[in-house]
């Protein structure tokens, strides 16, 4: 029996091998990392090295990272009333892009009539101009913009965006998450004032995720309370495995970047064109910047929940786009924000590709197609 083929990487990674042997060998350690003695300080070691090491990656200084227990903790932390930064007042107002993931669309700590939407194109990019028309209608605002689309790949405009907040006295948050480790990503070239990131979409360990908070910015509330940890922004006591995974799963990706992207992208670009060709099948955000690993795509008629299980049982993981819904299949918010109805936002399969990735997996996915096609979209 053939060898089930894994093309859902933007939910989750597999594990890598160096995370793996990192956490390993941090089970032996048993000091707490807030004690002082020698085994509290060979754990503390641990956790700093990660933390300098995201640091380094994406232009921060290592005092501003705040480890946390997932991506969507460090959404809801970077979402906060009242940040400031070096030169302005405190936000008052949240503005989110309607194609953002869950745990940002959710707004944080953010009372529901201080949160706004800012519209998305046709080809799923943040709209610039509606951004500009609600900053200019309120107080400071806090506005978040994923750099990539966790379903379309679609790459966003965050440094042109960036400019229009500070331009307004707000500040900018960017979702990460997708970015890390596909492509590359530093929060002064963009202009961040806060960035979140997951360790198990570059290939660590599920349950750990990071905020990144740029030199100047202050007013971050903890959403969990209690002892000193993090510098007093995240209590209680760090998971030392997972980050020390987490580290180490950074330093491979960061590594292999340029060759996985160029590898990978060869790949997906001969994924779509064999999509394609079959049953009228169309690419979303086919016309724009995207991630090099990311396919959404539809037909006439298709439904994804029949689609996921189709190409399930012909051994191939993919998925109907976020992984976040307890393993339904909805429709997706991100297209429905693009302008497409329900039929359309009901029928899209993703795939996503990951550096273990090869040209049989692609040529065994659209065999999978062409059969599934042939058979769901009979006419």
């Amino acid at each position: 029996m053939p060898s089930r083929v894994y093309l859902d990487w933007n939910a989750t990674t597999p594990l890598r091998p160096e995370a793996r042997a990192a956490m390993v060998a941090s089970y032996d350690l048993v000091g707490n990392p807030s004690s002082v003695h020698a085994e509290g300080r060979e754990a503390r070691r641990l956790v700093e090295d990660a933390r300098s090491a995201l640091a380094a990656a994406v232009g921060a200084l290592p005092r501003n990272v705040v480890f946390t227990s997932a991506g969507t903790e460090a959404n809801v932390l970077a979402l906060s009333p009242g940040l400031r930064g070096s030169s302005g007042g405190p936000v008052r107002r949240l503005l989110v892009s309607a194609i953002e993931h869950a745990s940002v669309l959710a707004g944080g700590r953010f009372p529901a009539d201080s949160i706004g939407r800012i519209r998305a194109t046709r080809s799923g990019i943040v709209d610039l101009n509606h951004l500009r028309e609600q900053l200019a209608d309120g107080p400071p605002a806090l506005v978040s913009i994923m750099a990539a689309n966790n379903e379309t790949g679609a790459l966003q405009p965050v440094a042109e965006a960036a400019q229009i907040v500070h331009e307004a006295g707000g500040l900018l948050h960017v979702d990460a998450i997708q970015a890390l480790g596909k492509i590359a990503f530093n929060i002064n070239a963009v202009g961040a004032d806060l960035a979140t990131f997951s360790a198990h979409k570059i290939g660590g360990p599920k349950g750990v995720g990071a905020l990144v908070v740029a030199e100047g910015i202050t007013g971050l509330e903890p959403v969990l309370r209690g002892g000193g940890q993090e510098l007093n922004r995240r209590a209680g006591t760090e998971n030392v495995a997972g980050i020390a995974g987490f580290g180490a799963a950074l330093k491979m990706a960061l590594e292999a970047l340029p060759e996985n992207a160029e590898r990978i992208t060869t790949l997906r670009d001969r994924l779509e064109n064999g999509i394609r060709t079959i049953a009228g099948a169309t690419v979303f955000s086919e016309k724009v910047k995207r991630l090099p690993n990311t396919v959404l795509f539809t037909a006439p008629g298709l439904k994804a929940e029949t689609a996921v299980i189709g190409f399930d049982l012909e051994g191939i993981a993919v998925s109907s786009g976020s992984a976040c819904s307890s393993g339904k299949v909805q429709p997706s918010h991100v297209l429905s924000a693009m302008g497409f109805g329900p039929s359309v936002a009901q029928g899209a399969v993703r795939l996503s590709l990951g550096w273990s990735t090869e040209a049989d997996d692609i040529n065994r996915a659209l065999e999978a197609w062409r059969k599934l096609g042939n058979t769901l979209l009979r006419v």
